[in-house]
């Protein structure tokens, strides 16, 4: 194949295409968030208690004083799934989305529009991968802020199941607002 033959086929926006920015999506997301959750649990613990907890390095030292190694990975499985679900839906809507404003406003605006066109993209993007990601950044900050061992679940599904009996579905959405404030614009 010659250099315009694989240029072109690169342009085609198709489902294989979409998967695989979806696919992208839920790797780069997912595991990055993943991989960081202990700074990610002194954080939430900091802004929880801030008298208690002082700073990444001090306040590392607390938790494991008082949860252990073991507890610096509270909150793992909520993080994965859940940024998993906001790759998804921010990699592979947003180009679904770029392709679907080209659609509406033609190729020429959308050419002489391009930064307009890829900030709507984004935006919308991110509306529907908030509302994918919210329920698990729910149950993944209250495992992580608990005050007290025991205070709330720490295992997924019993930490799911406290909030789905106690506050239904609108306990698994009362961060989206700030969220929406926060990562859309």
């Amino acid at each position: 194949r010659t250099t315009k033959d694989r240029n072109k086929m690169g342009d085609v926006h198709d489902s294989s295409y979409y998967a695989k920015c979806m696919v992208g999506g839920i790797l780069s997301c997912g595991l990055t968030h993943t991989a960081v959750v202990p700074i990610d649990i002194i954080k939430c613990r900091s802004q929880a208690e801030p008298k208690k907890y002082t700073g990444l390095v001090q306040g590392y030292g607390v938790y494991k004083a008082e949860y252990g190694t073991a507890g610096l990975k509270i909150g793992w499985l909520p993080t994965l799934i859940g940024y998993s679900f906001q790759g998804f839906g921010k990699f592979g809507f947003y180009e679904i989305f770029k392709d679907v404003y080209k659609g509406v406003v033609g190729e020429k605006n959308f050419e002489n529009y391009k930064t307009v066109g890829f900030l709507v993209a984004s935006a919308c993007a991110e509306v529907i991968a908030d509302v994918l990601l919210c329920p698990f950044e729910a149950i993944k900050v209250k495992m992580q802020t608990a005050s007290k061992p025991g205070e709330f679940p720490t295992n997924f599904g019993e930490a799911w199941n406290r909030v789905s009996t106690t506050q239904g579905t609108a306990g698994f959405y009362k961060g989206l607002s700030p969220l929406w404030a926060r990562q859309v614009p």
